[in-house]
């Protein structure tokens, strides 16, 4: 496996901040704890998938598969572009809600390996029978094992049966187990780090552990992860800082420094949402919110988007009503094409940095470097942002307003002296609310999920032709017998199609070829069965 590089040669004309990689989510089933699992799962997952499907502008998501390992592996959902595709999506989820729950069954314990053979198996498949310029795309594999088993039992497992498997075209492999209690931390979809040195050198860097708590915000927030550019072929922003900024923590104070830095969001924006408030802002294109760095970090050549340190501020001299657009994170980058020296050295001068601003209580502003073409001979506008420190290992980063875009206020100063009777009335309501130290996101929910499913409550087009008919699957308890109703995980000829995000271009007939890799490779009924 490789660290996320890609086949083209030379560097790209655009950073690519929303393709991912196609993803393979093995689901790993053994009774009894699938029963306290499969609800918050599955509400994670249709919670997760409305989002991405409902998301405006380019897909952030490519392709997705969906395995499930029981008493033997089963291809629920074979690739598809997830972007127009919650309904058949929804179906697959539908599909996990009614396996088996409790019971026995026997474990065959080559399942998993088989269900990623065969999973890889499809996808060079898929990759081979699409055309050249969207094969550029799908170079590399990302797949999730979910399983309730001890995490280093089942990576050992995978270790044992996968070492004569070629994994050429697996990005990334990782296991991720749902943790039985509660976890201490919020954040604990984290790589393991209570592995020993030898489990270390074991497990090497070819398959992740991880581990998620069993409840359905903190399995939205692993998938959600999946939105996020993953991308480390080259770092996204560089930070300039002048010779006379910070020289203390510089050896080269005759030269300005240049912090090297990965760019992620910190939350969706609203505008990129059918039906929401701010859904009239629409983003399909890329350039249509210039308040937005990442979207212009999106536009940046090859050279990387550049911010510039102008000046230091006090972290009390910023009114907060002269900020706009959304905030991003500025990470220390984890770009694979430079060498272990310059990150660690990167790295140790970006702490150096949040540790001095949060020491001296500053903020930092910035100039972007202008977007306008380097031929015109129009004088380009330039954006300016804020550069805010945290405790974390991470700057936030806010535009902010300057004099074109200020509007004449007026703020009357407060009555040190209020009426006494509206004073009691006011201080009597205060008094009444619920006071909270902070403010959690995750405890307040506007009910966007449902908001989203509802819009796709009429499928467009036609699912399998029996699903609709198809009763819930039994599982008998003798280990004997095996269900035959389905086949297992196949993969057919499939014609050459067209590159899937000119799928609304293509003709009928190649229309109909699509439609036909994706009945044969799905839910392909035994001739024997209903």
């Amino acid at each position: 496996m490789h660290p996320g590089r890609t086949t083209g040669k030379g560097p790209s004309t655009h950073i690519q901040i929303d393709q991912q990689p196609p993803r393979l989510l093995i689901v790993h089933i053994a009774l009894p704890s699938w029963a306290d699992i499969c609800a918050n799962l599955c509400e994670a997952l249709q919670n997760f998938f409305s989002l991405a499907c409902s998301l405006m502008g380019p897909s952030r998501m490519s392709l997705f598969s969906l395995y499930m390992v029981q008493d033997q592996h089963e291809c629920i959902l074979p690739f598809v572009q997830v972007k127009g595709n919650f309904a058949r999506l929804q179906a697959c989820i539908s599909e996990l809600r009614m396996l088996q729950r409790e019971g026995c069954f026997r474990s065959q314990g080559t399942s998993l390996r088989l269900a990623v053979e065969d999973g890889l198996q499809q996808f060079k498949q898929y990759s081979r029978h699409v055309t050249t310029s969207a094969a550029l795309a799908y170079t590399s594999l990302e797949i999730t094992i979910l399983t309730s088993q001890p995490g280093k039992e089942v990576v050992r497992q995978l270790e044992e049966g996968l070492k004569d498997t070629d994994l050429v075209s697996v990005r990334r492999l990782q296991v991720v187990e749902i943790a039985k209690g509660i976890l201490e931390h919020m954040d604990s979809v984290s790589p393991a780090e209570d592995l020993s040195n030898d489990e270390s050198s074991i497990l090497g860097t070819d398959i992740d552990l991880q581990t998620v708590d069993n409840d359905i915000v903190s399995m939205e927030i692993f998938f959600k992860a999946w939105l996020h550019n993953s991308g480390t072929d080259q770092e996204q922003i560089h930070l300039l800082l002048s010779s006379q900024c910070f020289s203390n923590i510089s050896r080269a104070r005759d030269n300005p420094m240049c912090l090297k830095c990965d760019l992620q969001e910190r939350l969706l924006s609203p505008s990129l949402l059918p039906g929401t408030a701010d859904g009239s802002l629409r983003m399909d294109d890329p350039k249509g919110d210039f308040s937005t760095l990442y979207q212009m970090a999106s536009q940046s050549s090859a050279s990387h988007y550049k911010l510039q340190v102008i000046k230091a501020l006090k972290s009390s001299g910023l009114c907060e009503s002269l900020t706009y657009g959304l905030p991003f994170i500025l990470r220390p980058t984890s770009c694979w094409q430079l060498d272990w020296d310059e990150l660690e050295t990167n790295q140790q001068h970006f702490h150096a940095l949040c540790h001095s601003l949060l020491k001296r209580e500053w903020l930092l502003l910035a100039k972007g470097e202008p977007l306008g073409p380097g031929h015109s001979q129009r004088i380009p506008a330039s954006t300016f942002y804020v550069i805010m420190p945290s405790r974390s290992l991470t700057l936030l980063v806010k535009a902010v307003a300057t004099r074109e875009l200020m509007l004449p206020s007026t703020f009357p100063l407060v009555s040190e002296d209020p009426c006494d009777d509206s004073l009691k009335i006011v201080e009597s309501m205060l008094d009444s609310l619920e006071l909270e130290p902070t403010y959690n996101p995750l405890q307040v929910q506007s009910h966007l999920y449902s908001h989203l499913s509802s819009n796709y409550a009429k499928p467009q087009g036609r699912l399998h032709p029996h699903w609709e008919s198809r009763a819930p699957r039994k599982h008998p308890c003798k280990t004997g017998q095996l269900q035959t109703n389905r086949a297992r995980a196949t993969v057919a000829p499939l014609p050459v199609t067209p590159v899937p995000g000119g799928a609304s271009k293509m003709p009928a007939s190649s229309k109909s070829s699509s439609d036909t890799f994706f009945l044969l490779s799905e839910w392909e009924e035994d001739p024997s069965g209903p």
